[in-house]
């Protein structure tokens, strides 16, 4: 990774940074309270949106399900965009404001149709009409572009106010910052989920709006102090040239002096040097510098990281579809008036994971040594693997947890406590830890300096390929093996659904293992 002295940052003038006033752990400090506040309000609603669309926009469980999923799978496929946007035209400060706002405009257009009838179906048969169905798709997809530009920018912006040559510090701000995504998402799932359950969506759309709105002007206020990377054109336009010119000079040959000789001009790192050779051929082109054959070799090294968490993330999705209908037939009773809203069966999990960051950060690294590049590199792939593997575990629960409550309802006609869920919750909340948390950190540090916006887009974008395929694997099964095919979960087997996502994440992490061995 570039080193500080090889970075160039501005403030908002233009002019060269100063040290003590522009970036620092303050400056950083405010992209971890505005994820805080945004992460709240995305998982505010895609948490509960399978509720939203069956009970007020009346589509079928199959139907909710699915949008769920390609709504929050959009969002994250859609950082990807958002990171390019920021990397290669506009600063990733201008391209949060821009995305932000779109992402509230996305939330007043359901606002407004959440307050009004006429943009309701009315009765409980009708599904909504074209116009309806229209404000609908617009809104959330609005907001799905928006949250897709606001991930890829925010945790790069974040990491540009701080000197990158200090580890522990760039490693305290992604811990940190993970930390306020999973604050906002307790926050989501009990004041929220609660709100809309018992409120309404019409109040929880206002409070959201208001919420997003303040986490925009909060970002706005540390404009003065923050430090900016000025973009230096497409980083994926570079790429496709790079192949281009190794692929017009693959019968050429590389003396082992010119390679010494960019290699000298190069300020990316080496650590990749060995890899992809046939991309020093590129070199022979006068118009491409080893820096940016160097930039394309450390990109293409993070491609089968990113491809081995997938399937992890199709597992996660569950959460958002199949375990909120487990959930509706359990029984949700605290007390005899109020139930539990199964989205906050993720509040424990929450609660753990925020004590877990705590702890480590303020008694862990306290009794571990500090982390040199290297370390960094290796404690994070074994932290993305760990992730994986338990994700297998916690499928295996899920499918045992799903034949207990099928069989007592089936057979004895009770309804076993929602909080049997709570197993996977905790275990699949523990996989997100360990896995996005730790590709969020990995792909930032080992991304060249230019392309840190869609470097770390790539773990959300993960996310996104896993619940995509999370819808078609099950359009696939139900196909095919008829296992999802009743009309509720006592007449389907869910159970082995779980099962064959035990067995592909089982065989991705061995996938995983092989590829991390040889990064």
């Amino acid at each position: 990774m570039q080193n500080e002295m090889q970075e160039k940052f501005e403030d908002w003038r233009g002019k060269e940074t100063i040290t003590g006033k522009h970036g620092g752990i303050r400056a950083a400090s405010l992209a971890c309270v505005v994820e805080l506040m945004e992460n709240m309000v995305f998982l505010a609603y895609s948490t509960n949106f399978y509720a939203y669309f069956t009970k007020s926009m009346h589509y079928s469980t199959t139907k909710a399900a699915n949008m769920v999923t390609n709504f929050i799978g959009t969002s994250f496929l859609l950082t990807i965009f958002g990171g390019f946007v920021a990397d290669s035209f506009l600063t990733r400060f201008t391209a949060l404001v821009l995305f932000c706002f779109i992402e509230l405009l996305g939330l007043i257009l359901l606002t407004i149709q959440a307050h009004d009838p006429e943009l309701r179906p009315h009765g409980d048969t009708n599904t909504p009409s074209s116009l309806q169905a229209a404000v609908l798709f617009t809104g959330i997809y609005a907001v799905a572009t928006g949250v897709g530009g606001v991930k890829a920018s925010l945790p790069a912006h974040g990491g540009d106010q701080l000197d990158s040559s200090k580890q522990s510090l760039i490693s305290a701000f992604f811990n940190w910052y993970y930390f306020c995504i999973c604050l906002g998402g307790l926050l989501a799932v009990t004041i929220m989920v609660w709100i809309e359950e018992n409120k309404g969506w019409s109040l929880s759309f206002v409070i959201s709006t208001a919420i997003l709105a303040s986490a925009l002007f909060v970002f706005s206020v540390g404009f003065p102090m923050y430090r900016f990377k000025r973009p230096t054109g497409s980083p994926l336009t570079r790429i496709v040239n790079v192949f281009v010119s190794a692929a017009r000079n693959r019968n050429g040959f590389v003396t082992d002096e010119e390679e010494m000789t960019q290699s000298h001009s190069s300020t990316d790192k080496s650590i990749h040097y060995n890899k992809f050779k046939f991309l020093n051929k590129a070199k022979l082109d006068n118009k491409i510098s080893a820096t940016q054959v160097e930039e394309t070799r450390t990109f293409l090294s993070l491609q089968p990281i990113f491809v081995s968490t997938i399937v992890m993330n199709c597992c996660l999705a569950q959460l958002a579809t199949f375990s909120v209908q487990q959930g509706s037939l359990m029984n949700r009773k605290l007390t005899p008036t109020l139930n539990l809203p199964v989205p906050s069966l993720n509040a424990i999990a929450l609660i753990i994971m925020l004590s877990s960051i705590v702890f480590y950060e303020l008694i862990g690294k306290r009794i571990s040594p500090s982390h040199n590049n290297e370390r960094s590199r290796s404690f994070n792939l074994k932290r993305i693997g760990a992730g994986l593997a338990l994700t297998s575990v916690s499928m295996a629960i899920a499918a045992m947890v799903e034949v207990k409550r099928k069989h007592e309802a089936v057979h004895n006609n009770v309804k076993i406590s929602v909080f049997w869920l709570e197993f996977q919750y905790v275990l699949l909340s523990f996989s997100d830890l360990l896995t996005l948390g730790g590709m969020l950190e990995f792909f930032y540090r080992e991304s060249p300096p230019s392309m840190r916006s869609i470097s770390t887009a790539l773990g959300w974008c993960s996310t996104a390929l896993g619940f995509f395929l999370s819808t078609v694997l099950v359009d696939v099964i139900k196909t095919t093996t008829g296992w999802l095919s009743g009309k509720d979960l006592d007449e389907s087997k869910l159970e082995l659904f779980y099962v064959v996502l035990c067995v592909l994440n089982t065989l991705n992490l061995f996938n995983y293992i092989f590829w991390a061995k040889r990064y």
